[in-house]
């Protein structure tokens, strides 16, 4: 593993690891059943999660509020896609479809951080302090969407000083010109990396082997 990746400075976010988005009669996966499938997402999210726990990196999970009666119905202006979680109850709190895939579960020394209301995973919650406390410098972007949460925390990531990776193939979004904005034309804008799953897992690889 290079300098890049540091583990004690390093951590993999995991945002939004739900039933609703990564499993069959999910609510929201069949809108991202075909891109999901077409770059592997799940073994992808399940690789670097394991790589990245093999090589000392801490997993920190980025969670989307999960919905329960009552949320945004006295709102000013919830935005479009808290309208459709109002419509749909995406991620219902107590659920099979608000929690984690079955293979993406916390393990010791993880952290969960507080739900984010909307698109960032340090908006209104403590992610940035849980990662300042634990050392974190550079993080890792893996989950759903890509054009959305993916790309909101990762912006504000790099506002707030972090180093930026994302994963092309370990992520979705609903369409393939939405993966395309993400990674071609948003993503250059303020990730300090972009690669793949194999390339990651080659990097971190050289650790491997001292865990």
């Amino acid at each position: 593993m290079t300098d890049t990746y540091d583990p004690t400075r390093t951590a993999v976010l995991l945002v939004d690891p739900y039933n609703d988005f990564l499993s069959e009669g999910g609510k929201i996966w069949p809108a991202v059943r075909e891109v999901a499938i077409g770059v592997g997402l799940l073994d992808n999210l399940r690789a670097v999660v394991a790589a990245g726990r093999r090589a000392g990196l801490r997993t920190v999970f980025v969670p989307h509020r999960r919905w329960q009666e009552g949320d945004y119905e006295d709102w000013d202006h919830p935005n479009p896609t808290q309208q459709l979680v109002q419509e749909r109850h995406s991620f219902a709190r107590g659920t099979w479809g608000g929690e984690f895939h079955q293979d993406l579960q916390p393990a010791d020394g993880d952290v969960i951080v507080q739900e984010h209301w909307a698109q960032s995973g340090f908006a209104n919650t403590d992610l940035d302090f849980r990662l300042k406390q634990h050392g974190i410098t550079h993080v890792v972007v893996i989950g759903l969407l890509a054009n959305t949460c993916i790309e909101s925390t990762g912006r504000y990531a790099m506002e707030l000083g972090y180093h930026v990776t994302l994963v092309r193939d370990a992520t979705a979004a609903f369409r393939p010109e939405m993966m395309h904005a993400a990674h071609e034309l948003n993503g250059p804008t303020y990730a300090h990396a972009l690669t793949t799953t194999a390339d990651l897992l080659r990097t971190l690889e050289p650790k491997n082997g001292e865990h």
